[in-house]
């Protein structure tokens, strides 16, 4: 288990390199994404990029739920998405997303309800494969990361969309009682 970079660390911002050999250096990576996505806690992780635990590769693994397998993607590309966007995410009562790297921060990303992927798997087989629901969600998300873009970044390109959530961030807090609430992130 490697533990999870958190911002400023650059490496998040940075476009990760193609894995081009298909050795056990992959599969240590690919156990060591493993085992940390399994680790993680408040919140559960469902996804995790190879720059989240410091390493500039373009792989990410995914779990939606915690009885789901690990799916591993490597060297993703979306080659299509659908025009019809999600308002959040779709399949929670909070439809705010947010990050393992950019812990207690929340925000409402519109992404694609569906879309088609290539990539790779551990034994460097290609692959074209159609996602929808959270899982098409996750998949954004992660591979926003290997592109070295963050949801934040997302969430403000959406800043122009009609009210409600959109173009806005949150942290976690609590009330007077100590139950925990979201308070909007004032940007300047």
């Amino acid at each position: 288990m490697k533990p999870i970079v958190v911002l400023p660390n650059p490496i998040l911002t940075t476009s990760a390199k193609m894995v081009t050999v298909f050795d056990k250096k992959l599969a240590l990576l690919v156990t060591d994404m493993k085992n940390s996505l399994i680790a993680t806690r408040n919140p559960k992780g469902v996804g995790l990029a190879a720059p989240q635990i410091g390493q500039p590769w373009r792989v990410f693994v995914t779990r939606p739920k915690v009885t789901d397998s690990i799916r591993v993607f490597i060297n993703p590309k979306i080659v299509h998405t659908s025009s019809i966007l999600t308002d959040g995410i779709a399949e929670r009562d909070n439809k705010l997303e947010g990050c393992l790297s950019i812990p207690k921060i929340w925000g409402m990303v519109k992404r694609a309800t569906s879309l088609t992927l290539t990539y790779q798997d551990e034994a460097g087989k290609a692959h074209e494969e159609k996602f929808g629901g959270f899982l098409a969600t996750i998949i954004q998300h992660e591979t926003d990361h290997v592109n070295g873009i963050l949801f934040t970044h997302r969430v403000l390109e959406q800043k122009d969309l009609p009210a409600g959530r959109h173009g806005k961030l949150y942290q976690a807090g609590q009330d007077e009682t100590g139950k925990e609430i979201l308070e909007e992130i004032t940007l300047k």
